[in-house]
């Protein structure tokens, strides 16, 4: 798996499929109703940031678990819809996430990894950092997700 994401990580979604992710991303309500952000999009790959304040945060101070499968369940949609011609859109069927320490830092950064894409639905690999100012990165959460392909739909959503 090392080698995947050694050629995945860094790679670029071409410059078509990056403004079609960017255009989407934009469309959302909740992203930026959060300050999440697009920090990556690759073929298969896609990374969201979302900064760490106090509109995201439960009562102990900690970001939300809320905010952050919102994000990891974004990441990975998007990491499925670089993979996707321009007629189909992804919905999620479902996705799984472990809650592995509490998200206690600067900022998150979600990452959505396509593990098989097919036909009809894709799977996904999610995690979740907590990043310091510093660079220090602590895996705060990891998940699967299901999504199925459909078609784009005619009308924008209202």
């Amino acid at each position: 798996m090392e080698d995947r994401e050694d050629r995945t990580e860094h790679a670029q979604a071409s410059p078509r499929v990056r403004e079609r992710v960017r255009t989407s991303f934009d469309n959302q309500g909740l992203m930026p109703h959060l300050g999440a952000r697009l920090t990556h999009v690759g073929p298969g790959r896609v990374h969201i940031v979302l900064p760490a304040r106090r509109e995201v945060t439960q009562q102990h101070g900690y970001v939300h678990a809320g905010a952050t499968s919102a994000i990891a369940d974004t990441a990975g949609g998007y990491a499925a819809l670089t993979l996707f011609d321009e007629d189909s859109e992804v919905l999620t069927v479902e996705y799984k996430i472990n809650l592995l320490a509490p998200a206690a830092c600067d900022h998150l950064e979600a990452i959505g990894t396509v593990l098989k894409s097919g036909r009809t639905l894709t799977v996904c690999l999610l995690e979740v950092y907590g990043v310091e100012n510093g660079g220090e990165r602590k895996l705060v959460a990891n998940g699967q997700q299901t999504l199925i392909r459909v078609n784009r739909p005619n009308t924008p959503a209202g």
